[in-house]
């Protein structure tokens, strides 16, 4: 095939151990087990946009009747074809959980070995705003004020830092599928070309590549912040070039041994089933399933068990189940790991539209050869749920960062130093590797600790402390420093590279405010200049 008949790209400008390190020492010393090779794995990360209602997910059997209370019309049946469907009845009475019915193929990834559940999944002070709170996801942050503004991606800094030898290679380290959005995670704190996004996949399988989209690049570029800009775009565009072929032979070359739904999430599976099985070499790639915001019509009346919300379950379990089918069948199943994550859960207590509002924790699934089964957490405790709490579930089980680091680590092998990079809390002094879930990667394919590696190129930055308020933002934005770091100028910067406003700030103070009425709705940036240097972030403008 062609390459102009290919997948349409833009560049992308934008774990604790089940034997102790002290055994697999010994063993290391006496001729044990040698180092797994790890040069061929890939992490696949599924985003359910939206915010996943956890609970009509993974139901509480345990308490089922105060489920049941808390969702008169939503609660799904505990008996019947259409039930609830027991997940493991050999787990304990306080651990026994129902998945939606539509998630048989969930049960049996399950019964196969290759499913696990984590519950309480969330973050410190939790965000409800779907932008921001995916952003949090995204960058590794949360929601205090310390950890509230990185300007990259986690997974861009663990690029940066674990795969440092890849970044100039012929194909990308990182692939995103099914948006058109850049997403913040592949954004690095140095290097930004960090991922490819493949857009506007077609069901029948032929794809269209675009190469040059900015024309015959001038002769000469100007000496000047525009010229950096011009080429930063031709650097981007000729490592799409570059991409292109890599990508293109890989497709050529793959094959699926299984036959998908035609849906979008199982269309974006497919293809990186035929990358991996044509021998790309991409390491991580990004997936994604919208309209889980399911305010309301998240059922059928009289019909808790179809609806909206089942309808996703389902594309979700028929698209994750023949992915990891295919690629078991294909030789390739030890070498991949699956992930879905979430901005938040949502709330205990339904609403009066057959729907639920914006919560707070949720559970993750994470597929493959290399889980082990089983649930990771308890069950959610539904008496926290209260009026008094707007019926909010807010224990948070686990912190997503301490999930993320048990792969990186685990079942990557990354070094502590690492995942300090990657995952950095300005709150605490020791990083994710102390949060990591026990029992989550199998013995068969745990890295031990004397495996693992990585020196981190970039180490965690010092504190940022210039807040941006609010955002999203309609008429005016602040900007807030500390004393000792005053503000000098704001700048207001077009997602083209067009300054837009340049505002000085008359007092020099430590704070200030700027009008943003005139501008269009959109995303925009902020470059701060202030004592200590330049800051910058991205906003949005909508009313």
């Amino acid at each position: 095939m062609r390459r102009r008949k290919f997948i349409q790209l833009t560049s992308s400008a934008s774990v604790l151990s089940l034997v102790p390190s002290e055994v697999f020492s010994l063993l290391k010393t006496i001729g044990g087990p040698s180092c797994p090779n790890l040069g061929g794995k890939k992490l696949i990360l599924i985003q359910l946009a939206g915010a996943n209602d956890g609970l009509n997910t993974v139901v509480p059997l345990n308490q089922y009747d105060l489920y049941a209370n808390l969702r008169p019309t939503l609660k799904l049946s505990n008996s019947g074809s259409n039930g609830i469907i027991n997940l493991d009845s050999t787990l304990s009475i306080e651990d026994q959980v129902g998945l939606h019915p539509s998630l048989t193929k969930f049960k049996r990834l399950y019964d196969n070995g290759m499913l696990r559940i984590i519950q309480g999944v969330g973050y410190p002070d939790s965000n409800k705003s779907h932008f921001k709170s995916s952003d949090l996801w995204l960058s590794g942050g949360d929601g205090t004020s310390l950890n509230f503004d990185y300007q990259s991606g986690w997974v861009g800094r663990f690029i940066e830092n674990y795969y440092t030898d890849l970044l100039h290679e012929n194909f990308p380290v990182g692939i995103q599928l099914g948006s058109g959005d850049n997403s913040l995670s592949f954004h690095g704190e140095v290097e930004h070309g960090l991922s490819i996004n493949i857009s506007n996949q077609d069901v029948s399988g032929f794809y269209s590549v675009v190469n040059g989209l900015g024309g015959i690049p001038p002769d000469a570029i100007p000496d000047s912040e525009y010229g950096q800009l011009v080429q930063f775009l031709i650097d981007l565009d000729n490592s799409t070039n570059i991409y292109a072929e890599a990508i293109s032979s890989a497709f050529d070359g793959g094959s699926n041994t299984v036959s998908y739904p035609d849906n979008e999430l199982a269309n974006q599976l497919k293809t990186v089933a035929r990358f991996i099985s044509g021998g790309l070499q991409t390491k991580i790639y990004l997936v994604k399933l919208p309209g889980f915001d399911t305010h309301d019509g998240q059922v059928m009346a009289n019909a808790a068990h179809e609806g909206f919300h089942a309808s996703l379950l389902k594309k979700l379990a028929e698209a994750v189940e023949p992915f990891i089918t295919d690629m078991n069948n294909q030789g390739k199943g030890d070498d991949v790991l699956a992930i879905t994550f979430s901005e938040f859960g949502r709330k205990a207590a339904e609403n009066a539209n057959l729907g639920t509002d914006h919560g707070e924790v949720a559970p993750m699934f994470v597929f493959g050869k290399s889980v082990t089964p089983g649930i990771s957490g308890t069950n959610i405790n539904l008496s926290e749920a209260t009026a008094a709490n707007n019926f909010q579930v807010q224990t948070t089980q686990h912190d997503y960062r301490g999930v993320f680091s048990t792969v990186l680590q685990d079942w990557l092998g990354a070094k502590n130093e690492i995942l300090d990079a990657t995952l950095y809390d300005r709150t605490m002094d020791s990083g994710f590797a102390n949060k990591k879930i026990p029992n989550l990667i199998n013995s068969t394919s745990l890295v031990p600790p004397f495996c693992y590696n990585g020196i981190p190129v970039n180490p965690p930055k010092t504190v940022n402390t210039v807040m941006v308020y609010p955002n999203p933002c309609s008429d005016f934005i602040s900007a807030n420093a500390p004393a000792d770091n005053p503000i000098y100028t704001i700048s207001v910067i077009s997602t083209a590279g067009t300054t837009i406003n340049f505002c000085k700030n008359p007092q020099v103070s430590a704070e200030m405010t700027i009008d943003i009425r005139h501008l269009a709705l959109g995303f925009y940036y902020l470059k701060i200049e202030t004592k200590k240097g330049l800051f910058s972030k991205k906003i949005i403008v909508r009313r």
